[in-house]
């Protein structure tokens, strides 16, 4: 049986990922889970898989965990996670936390050369050359499970990088993918929630209705895979059939496709090398019988462009990229601010900063904190 460790269990991608577990529960072993707030949805995932630990990293939410009938150790807060990660002996790492705050596990089980099945882009695009250094110096393994990384994943395997001449990336377009920019402009949250083809979280649905999204995909494959982001295009494709796509120096293209379903890419994870059997509807080609193509609007979704000027500029500036945008994206959430106000902000802090050459875990830490305590 694989160990397993699951950061962010109550979240989109935590629970297709035990929902996978649980179609084949003789091949995993659960050994702890994570969650913030959800702790009736934590429970219920502590009783059926019964893992050892179950860590909160709410407080207010693990102080009401202690009246509720919990079959494992409780345990509170971000050390907590990183203890665990250091001390047990776990197969697999499956880190779905949302946002800068999955960085330390990130680094930690890059460190400890535990698998990482990496679902968490933002700590690749805040610290690719830290985290990326540890891999390599430790042997380390991180089997991406974004569904477009997956893609390429897959479609490089049995190739080296090197015959490689560009990653496409393949982007739905999101929900508002047709409109015009003063047509967008006034669209609340839950109308860029409404997204067309992915059942996801909402902070990632809002970053697919931006673009945001692609561009932080563009910069977690530049280190995911050492290309450059100039040999990184995003392409528009509808249907969401075509997850990605690598395009070799013989001209040759390989693709993976499916149906939108995360399940896939997890459970491909959950299974490296192997492709095990596993329960999913089968793709129909008559049911997608025209698979449409076309160029992002980047004068309407400025989110794309805005990512390639970080990662051009490196250092310090995709922290600011990324974090800008989660803390607006929290603030569109609530309808405090409106959708253009997301990259606008971004934009503005980009060209404001000062940089911090050759940035360390604690250098993004901290700049990731002072970002916060100045805009939310």
């Amino acid at each position: 049986m694989k160990k397993i460790g699951i950061l962010g269990s109550t979240g989109s991608i935590g629970t297709q990922t035990l929902d996978v577990i649980r179609e084949n529960k003789e091949l995993y072993e659960v050994v702890f889970i994570s969650g913030h707030k959800n702790i009736e949805l934590l429970n219920r995932q502590s009783l059926e898989f019964k893992p050892e630990y179950v860590v909160i990293t709410d407080y207010d939410s693990y102080n009401k965990t202690k009246s509720m009938n919990f079959d494992a150790t409780l345990l509170y807060g971000m050390d907590k996670i990183i203890s665990l990660i250091d001390k047990e002996k776990i197969d697999i790492l499956l880190n779905a936390l949302v946002g800068n705050i999955g960085l330390l596990p990130t680094y930690t089980a890059a460190k400890n050369k535990v698998v990482l099945a990496l679902a968490n882009k933002e700590s690749l695009v805040t610290a690719g050359h830290i985290i990326m250094k540890e891999v390599y110096n430790n042997n380390s393994v991180i089997l991406p499970v974004d569904s477009e990384h997956s893609a390429i994943f897959q479609s490089l395997q049995g190739n080296d990088i090197s015959s490689v001449e560009k990653l496409i990336l393949t982007a739905s377009g999101g929900p508002f993918r047709t409109l015009s920019k003063n047509e967008i402009s006034n669209k609340k949250a839950y109308e860029a929630l409404k997204h067309p083809n992915w059942d996801m979280g909402r902070k990632i649905s809002i970053d697919s209705a931006t673009l945001v999204n692609k561009g932080l995909e563009v910069i977690e494959a530049k280190w995911l895979f050492d290309i450059a982001p100039e040999n990184i295009e995003v392409v528009v494709h509808p249907q969401s059939i075509i997850h990605s796509l690598v395009q070799y120096k013989d001209s040759s293209i390989i693709a993976q496709m499916g149906r939108p379903d995360m399940r896939l890419p997890i459970h491909y994870a959950l299974n490296y090398p192997d492709r095990k059997p596993i329960q999913l509807e089968r793709f129909d080609f008559m049911k997608y019988n025209q698979l449409t193509f076309e160029a992002p609007r980047r004068d309407v979704f400025p989110g794309l462009d805005l990512a390639y000027y970080s990662i051009e500029k490196g250092d310090s500036f995709p922290t600011i990229y990324n974090t800008v945008n989660e803390i607006m994206v929290h603030h569109y959430l609530k309808d405090q601010i409106g959708f253009y106000d997301i990259t606008d902000t971004i934009e503005k802090e980009l060209m404001n900063h000062r940089r911090i050459i050759n940035p360390t875990i604690e250098d993004i830490i901290a700049l990731d904190k002072e970002i916060r305590e100045r805009l939310e």
